[in-house]
């Protein structure tokens, strides 16, 4: 009887343990997703089991590769939105893209002075003074 009633619930949707080995997401990285309104709120069996659509696989996939990218869930609220708005322009897709890229390049520039100022202090390190006379130590300590 059990195993009719498991098949049943099956047929008809995902568990979010089975969403999460299919998209190798952990369960609460999947609440959260729910949480922020990422994911649809799923189905409830009889038995009040949660169960999933498989239109989630492609959603949770498509938040991951968002990420990948550097978009935050926000921005990627926003994407799936535009997505599944027939209305919707990919002007505004090209807004958030755009507000991204301009984020990445003030980050990669933020990183290459500080990999400088940090080459530099490195250079003027011999390893070989105690370290009350490390040129590094002394810089930090301002």
């Amino acid at each position: 009887m059990r195993n009719a009633k498991k098949e049943e619930e099956s047929a008809s949707g995902l568990t979010i343990g089975q969403i999460a080995t299919v998209t190798g997401t952990s369960v609460e990285t999947l609440r959260y997703y729910e949480k922020f309104g990422l994911l649809q709120a799923p189905e409830r069996t009889r038995a009040n089991y949660r169960l999933f659509s498989q239109e989630t696989i492609r959603v949770v996939k498509f938040i991951k590769k968002a990420q990948d990218l550097g978009f935050t869930l926000k921005d990627i609220k926003q994407l799936l939105y535009l997505y599944s708005s027939p209305t919707a322009n990919d002007n505004d897709v090209k807004a958030i893209s755009i507000a991204l890229l301009n984020d990445i390049d003030n980050r990669i520039t933020t990183l290459q002075k500080m990999r400088t100022s940090l080459g530099e202090l490195v250079a003027q390190c011999s390893g070989k003074h105690s370290v009350r006379h490390c040129p590094i130590l002394n810089a930090l300590d301002v």
